[in-house]
């Protein structure tokens, strides 16, 4: 029996986190820096160590040491607005039935590849149940590397360590909903499922060269039919 390993994007693919992340990077910025950049970096698709990176060339900082600092204010801050979260946020609609769905596959492992710190992956997806239907200690996260391209080789890697199962890229998906997740599915030679729920409409994923892009998560017939083809 084959078998198939999916690797969820969270923000702008299965949650929207009702503008709270940005503000906790602000904060966490405030907090080391004592003051914040004029201008928002554009968050989309990059990884969190990333975001920092730019928030700090915008602030003529060149101290990298301090990026470790700011990564784990970021953390504090997400937390500390861990209700309000639950509150102004929401998954995606279909997200939750969808990973449900799959998670009852055994030919079927799912969990993250995501640019979100690990500790804030689990308090975005926890704050809408979605925690439980994913293997997050084996998936990879913007806190193992800063470059998204080097994450799905992580989450193959982790999947080998941890369950003793051994995928294969072609045996891999990356789904989400930027170009991002797109290039750091091709650098590793797995497949890929853009999903028009972020910030970029279907019109612009669907020219990319993706195997799929779909408008939303909702006919789950269709995708799990996409993702378990050929098992």
């Amino acid at each position: 029996m084959g078998h198939r390993l999916l690797l969820w994007d969270i923000d702008g693919t299965l949650v929207h986190s009702g503008g709270l992340g940005p503000v906790a990077f602000d904060r966490a910025i405030q907090g080391v820096f004592g003051r914040v950049p004029e201008a928002q970096v554009r968050m989309s698709g990059k990884t969190d160590p990333q975001i920092v990176r730019e928030y700090m060339e915008l602030m003529e900082v060149e101290d990298l040491d301090s990026l470790p600092d700011v990564l784990k204010a970021l953390e504090l801050e997400l937390l500390a607005v861990e209700e309000e979260l639950a509150a102004k946020g929401r998954a995606y609609e279909g997200a939750a039935a969808l990973l449900a769905r799959l998670h009852e596959d055994p030919r079927v492992a799912q969990s993250v590849l995501t640019g979100n710190i690990a500790p804030n992956a689990v308090i975005k997806l926890a704050a809408f149940g979605l925690d439980r239907l994913l293997d997050l200690e084996a998936g990879a996260y913007g806190s193992d590397r800063a470059d998204r391209r080097e994450l799905v080789p992580i989450a193959l890697s982790r999947q080998r360590e941890l369950r003793g199962v051994a995928f294969e890229p072609a045996e891999t998906w990356v789904i989400g909903d930027t170009p991002n997740d797109l290039d750091c599915a091709r650098a590793a030679g797995a497949r890929c499922l853009l999903v028009a729920t972020g910030r970029f409409t279907l019109d612009e994923l669907a020219p990319l060269g993706a195997e799929s892009v779909v408008p939303d998560l909702t006919d789950a017939d269709h995708i799990v039919e996409l993702l378990t083809a050929g098992l």
